[in-house]
């Protein structure tokens, strides 16, 4: 469960950046990034990730900037900020997950698809909101 857990995350996060960066619409990102073969579940998940955390993107963002000592949103690496919206979305909208896994969870794509520093920093951010919600 655990790893098809992180493959739906990780394509979560290829459809957020698609949103993000290629200004697609989520609906449009998500057939581009879900494949036929996978799971009902998986494709609920990816689905539930992707339109939760671009629909609560502006309450995630008000609630990390004063976690960002230094930075603002629009600074931060594109991943690290969907990211840290995915995280913040997962932790007040799917209680069933133990915030413990979404901020791993997090940390591990960081660490995979943005920056040598990401993991650390996501981590520390989503450490941080988990105690605010």
């Amino acid at each position: 469960m655990a790893t098809s857990r992180r493959f739906a995350r990780e394509l979560a996060l290829q459809a957020l950046f698609s949103v993000e960066v290629g200004h697609h619409e989520p609906d449009v990102a998500l057939g581009e990034t879900l494949s036929a073969g996978a799971s009902p579940e998986a494709r609920a998940f990816v689905k539930d990730l992707v339109c939760g955390t671009v629909e609560h993107a502006e309450q995630s963002d008000a609630l990390l900037a004063p976690l960002l000592e230094g930075w603002t949103i629009e600074r931060l690496p594109t991943v690290d900020r969907l990211l840290l919206r995915m995280g913040v979305y997962e932790m007040r909208c799917r209680p069933e997950v133990p915030r413990p896994v979404v901020i791993n969870e997090a940390v591990e794509l960081a660490k995979k698809f943005s920056t040598e520093d990401s993991g650390r920093f996501v981590n520390g951010v989503l450490a941080n909101a988990s105690r605010l919600l």
